[in-house]
């Protein structure tokens, strides 16, 4: 499940961050503290797990947002 390997990225890249609490809806900014660097480093290491890249900079406001988008990358391969 996309979720749950997106759950381990945030875990590996963010460590102060409680994965357990991490839903879908869950806001990058005000509930992660998510910021432009961690958000780099992210993006860098889901690219690296999926194996696709990000063609342009997202706008991601939420943790669902990020998973549909690599849904959407893994079913166009």
């Amino acid at each position: 499940m996309v979720l749950d390997r997106l759950k381990k990225i945030f875990a590996n890249v963010m460590p102060n961050v409680n994965v357990d609490n991490i839903t879908l809806d869950t806001q990058l900014q005000q509930d992660l503290g998510i910021n432009s660097l961690s958000m780099l480093l992210l993006a860098l290491a889901i690219e690296q797990e999926f194996d696709f890249r990000f063609e342009t900079v997202n706008p991601f406001k939420t943790v669902g947002e990020v998973v549909a988008y690599i849904e959407g990358k893994i079913q166009n391969k």
